[in-house]
């Protein structure tokens, strides 16, 4: 048995202290920057293992340092703690206990990962070289949690050298992963788009400048940026998911506006779908006689894996998992940890977490999600191997 495969039976035999914690913080989820009771339960067992403990780094963020008491490289691990505003509709004895709150993306797997790999690396402490820094994050979901624990030191005394993460991914079934380098996830900006024109009646169209046409006009205008400008082998997402105009069915209103997300990998296929967003809502505002207001906030930037961190993790699945699928995967979905991995070289891993069979296939973000807890031991053996392949003492 190498000592990849013997790291596995150490996850494994933690599993039921990992299983038994991820159901603890399903039961108590906490919305982004709000994970104070996650938080304080991380910060303690991670100080109770003898890790040196940072708290409140960005706002509810913890760090965890392990030093070998080797020279060496620093490893950064991230875990995400934060959890969904949605009512969860599954009936377990786990089931989230908080109103209109829930862990539907895995979050609270990550976390209990976390503190499984926290367990075996303290264990494993005597065969590392350098430091490794564990980061809880607080508010991935859409709150900028990652850029808070940068602007609180997270990437500083030590800087990481390699960065690694994981998610559990409900798209695929258990046994599945993926950890190829370039892109694998995009970078994200929601927009706002509001055109203002003359209101009146109904009845008096003439008499007024129309914006909701203007609006009607500009949403069929913007679905050409990639079809139309984008070359066939990379591609975009241009949504517009809301549209927002009127009070009363026979008014036409004073403005009307219109909001949506913008998905790309390539930093310059980004800058020529803003640019065509732009042209086409000023232009088409002008032939309508319309001001346009147009907003744009970047969200998260593309996750790009490293070549060389990835195909050591990839190695590293394949010597824990003998039997896993490992192939290449992209998404449109997006991730915060992009802003560390901008800084840091490393490696995002997706985790195949559904289970059919067992009805564990319901989307992220879905008041029914939960997935297969088989895929908390392969994560915390995965990444444990990992941190000790990239600082194996010699």
């Amino acid at each position: 048995m190498n000592r990849y495969q013997e790291i596995y039976r150490r996850a494994e035999s933690l599993s039921d202290y990992t299983i038994a914690i991820r159901r603890d913080f399903h039961q108590h989820p906490e919305l982004g920057l709000q994970e104070f009771r996650t938080s304080e339960i991380v910060a303690n067992t991670l100080d109770e293992l003898g890790y040196q403990v940072k708290r409140g780094v960005g706002k509810t963020g913890v760090v965890g340092t392990l030093d070998s008491g080797k020279p060496g490289l620093v490893v950064l691990i991230r875990f995400d703690m934060d959890a969904l505003p949605i009512q969860e509709e599954n009936n377990t004895a786990y089931s989230s206990q908080v109103p209109n709150v829930m862990h539907a993306c895995g979050h609270d797997g990550h976390t209990a990962i976390g503190l499984t790999v926290a367990k075996m690396l303290a264990e494993i402490k005597g065969e590392l070289s350098g430091k490794v820094k564990l980061m809880f994050q607080p508010g991935e979901e859409g709150m900028n949690g990652a850029r808070l624990m940068i602007e609180d030191g997270v990437l500083r005394d030590p800087t990481p050298d390699y960065a690694l993460a994981c998610h559990v991914w409900n798209d695929k079934p258990l046994g599945w992963f993926s950890a190829d380098p370039g892109p694998l996830m995009s970078g994200a900006e929601f927009f706002t788009v509001k055109l203002t024109g003359k209101g009146g009646h109904g009845a008096a169209p003439h008499q007024t400048i129309d914006p909701v046409i203007a609006v009607a006009q500009t949403v069929l205008g913007l679905q050409t940026i990639v079809s139309r400008n984008i070359p066939p082998e990379e591609t975009a997402v241009v949504s517009v998911t809301q549209l927002i105009a009127g009070e009363a069915a026979n008014i036409i209103p004073q403005t009307a506006e219109f909001r949506g997300t913008i998905r790309t990998y390539d930093e310059s296929i980004r800058e020529q779908v803003i640019s065509r967003f732009r042209t086409i809502i000023e232009h088409t505002a002008e032939a309508y006689r319309c001001k346009p207001e147009i907003t744009i906030n970047r969200l998260t930037l593309p996750v790009v894996n490293e070549a060389g961190v990835s195909d050591r993790v990839k190695r590293v699945i394949k010597a824990v998992v003998p039997q896993a699928e490992l192939v290449p995967h992209r998404t449109m979905g997006s991730e915060d940890m992009s802003f560390v991995m901008k800084e840091i070289p490393g490696c995002f891993i997706f985790i195949g977490s559904a289970n059919a069979e067992k009805g564990l296939n319901y989307g992220h973000h879905h008041p029914r999600f939960d997935f297969d807890e088989q895929a908390l031991t392969y994560g915390a053996a995965i990444l444990t191997a990992s941190t000790l392949s990239l600082l194996k003492s010699e």
